[in-house]
């Protein structure tokens, strides 16, 4: 959602102030607070003054998979996720979470535990899941950037067509 390693409003949060805008005369504004390279604790600590400053009605949650690269403990990305979803609830906006899956690389029981870490958080805590941000992407390289990672700017539309399956029906009616 940074748009890491592509150009900058190319990413799928400005198409999606772009579907917003085509389908609302008065289209509701999308405030974009990823920064590249952070981990759930640090969305845990700027998220209490973000949901202040803007006061949301919606709150799409994509973190994790920094912290997951790093190896950090599933216990406390799972606790993470649902603080910023219960303070994201406190604060009156709905919130949807974007799973995330890692590479096989960091073993079968890492990797599966990360994997069910997502719908298991969006069951306790009543978020609407996107149960894999990436679907669509797996088996096509030039959807990614260099690193193998990070999605490309091509990708971009496909991510959005993901998240847009979660959050339309959340949507007053448009146009």
């Amino acid at each position: 959602s940074s748009e890491y390693g592509i150009r900058r409003q190319s990413g799928w949060v400005q198409l999606l102030r772009q579907r917003l805008a085509q389908r609302y005369d008065d289209p509701p504004e999308v405030i974009n607070a990823s920064i590249s390279g952070d981990t759930t604790s640090g969305g845990v600590s700027r998220l209490p003054k973000l949901l202040q400053a803007h006061q949301p009605g919606l709150v799409i949650v994509e973190l994790g998979g920094n912290d997951a690269l790093r190896g950090l403990s599933l216990d406390m990305t799972r606790r993470n996720l649902a603080e910023m979803i219960e303070r994201s609830h406190k604060a009156g906006a709905l919130t949807v979470l974007t799973g995330i899956q890692i590479p096989a690389n960091y073993g079968p029981v890492y990797t599966e535990a990360f994997r069910q870490l997502y719908p298991e958080v969006a069951e306790q805590t009543g978020a609407v899941l996107v149960p894999f941000l990436l679907a669509g992407l797996e088996t096509d390289r030039n959807l990614f950037i260099e690193d193998g990672i990070h999605p490309s700017e091509q990708a971009q539309p496909l991510l959005l067509d993901n998240v847009w399956a979660a959050i339309e029906p959340l949507l007053p009616p448009g146009k």
